[in-house]
């Protein structure tokens, strides 16, 4: 039983640090695209 709880953990946590990259990517492209966004409006609005 405790063989198959390290591998869950280790699963676990590569699971979770492939969440928090994904996360950053996210909130990273939605400020880029706001920001291209914000600038377009400025030069064309």
């Amino acid at each position: 039983m405790a063989q198959n709880d390290d591998e869950y953990s280790v699963y676990s946590d590569t699971r979770q640090k492939r969440i928090k990259v994904i996360a950053w990517v996210t909130i990273v492209a939605l400020i880029l695209v706001g920001g291209g966004a914000t600038v377009f409006a400025l030069l064309f609005g």
